[in-house]
């Protein structure tokens, strides 16, 4: 008998961009187990953008059915949570399936989880959540927002049979900030891809690129991410300005349409400083890794959230990595890395580029390792299917 397990909380596959989308890609992509059965809730126009219309079709051997949700503004994905539960349990009912489970990326609908809950347990099902990050932390959110993400989360680790926290700083915070429940919880990470870029520094769209940019290969500090205020781009902008580093900070960021970019410019000025390069976004994933690969140091700023994609990427293909001094990265990061707290930057930019060949080499051979001794997609995805098949 195949066990049946109904994902739902991403946009879905095939993934176009996104953690929790990335993550559900891989997990069938790398899937050992034949004998479990993934069912993924997909968003209609995810669908379509790889010219996908049926209801129901296969990627990586998933049975994936699409969702249709009105457009109504914020709270649309609590809409598309709650419809992909129900027509999950729908599939689940007409399949017969036995003891299925239905996991839930993110605590976005709490309110409405006691009703799902005992349509769940009525079909002998089992209820797995993923509380992601600390989402009413983010500074996107205004208040009632974020009153209702906190509320939100407590009624699913209520609720939830067991959670997968894919940091152990969350895993911790969910214990302790709601022990009254009794929560279980198990920790399982994020991945992330550890092969080198196919690209070398001859190819045209690697010269191209640095070309147009105006940067040279390991002459520039990198940071690739959302560019939102809690990833501390104020502080590393601030901080470099202040550092007498010759070399370039390159941002690989969206900043279209950004208030946060307006203001940022008018708090700092790194518009009057030509080593700062916002240079838009890449892509490319294999020239986004070659670009990685070549910079001098990497810098992560993230305060909110569990194992971060970009910061695994990071310890996997930059030599040297910056990381702000929180519990979530050091988790990560351990001795792989260097640390450094918000007004500290600057004297840590001068003090690695006084760092000898053997330093840096040392530090990215720690970082290497870490991240093959736990964060490759194989070894995550083995980690769910234990756990799947109980």
């Amino acid at each position: 008998m195949k066990q049946s397990v109904y994902i739902i909380g991403s946009k879905g596959i095939p993934a176009k961009y996104g953690g929790f989308e990335t993550f559900v890609e891989k997990l069938t992509e790398y899937q050992k187990d034949s004998n479990i059965q993934y069912y993924v809730a997909c968003m209609r126009e995810n669908s379509a953008k790889s010219g996908i219309t049926e209801d129901q079709f296969e990627h990586n051997g998933a049975i994936c059915f699409n969702i249709d949700v009105p457009n109504i503004g914020p709270a649309r994905a609590i809409a598309y949570d709650i419809a992909a539960v129900n027509k999950a349990i729908e599939l689940a009912k007409e399949n017969k399936d036995e003891a299925p489970i239905f996991y839930i990326l993110a605590c976005r609908i709490g309110p409405f989880i006691s009703g799902l809950k005992k349509k769940i347990r009525a079909i002998g099902g089992q209820l797995l959540v993923n509380p992601d990050g600390h989402e009413w932390l983010r500074a996107k959110w205004s208040l009632p927002v974020r009153k209702y993400w906190k509320f939100s989360e407590q009624l699913m680790v209520k609720h939830a049979d067991l959670l997968v926290c894919d940091s152990k700083n969350i895993e911790q915070y969910i214990q302790e900030d709601y022990k009254q429940y009794q929560p279980k919880t198990t920790y399982i990470a994020y991945g992330t891809d550890t092969a080198p870029s196919i690209l070398k520094a001859e190819d045209t769209k690697v010269r191209d690129w640095y070309q147009e940019k105006g940067v040279s290969e390991n002459g520039y500090y990198l940071v690739v991410g959302r560019f939102v205020p809690e990833n501390n781009y104020e502080a590393m902008i601030r901080e470099f300005i202040k550092s007498k580093s010759k070399k370039d900070f390159v941002l690989i960021t969206n900043v279209e349409q950004n208030k946060f970019y307006d203001q940022l410019l008018r708090d700092t000025g790194f518009d009057k400083d030509p080593r700062v390069k916002f240079v838009g976004t890449v892509y490319d994933q294999e020239l986004l890794k070659y670009i990685r690969e070549n910079a001098f140091a990497y810098f992560h700023g993230h305060e909110v959230g569990g194992t971060n994609p970009s910061l695994l990427e990071a310890l996997a293909s930059t030599k040297l990595n910056l990381l702000l001094d929180v519990g979530f990265n050091r988790e990560v990061g351990e001795d792989g890395a260097i640390y450094w707290k918000k007004d500290e930057l600057a004297r840590v930019i001068e003090e690695v580029e006084g760092f000898d060949q053997a330093a840096i080499t040392d530090l990215d051979f720690k970082s290497s390792q870490r991240i093959l001794s736990a964060f490759t997609w194989e070894k995550i995805v083995s980690d769910y299917e234990e756990v799947f098949k109980g």
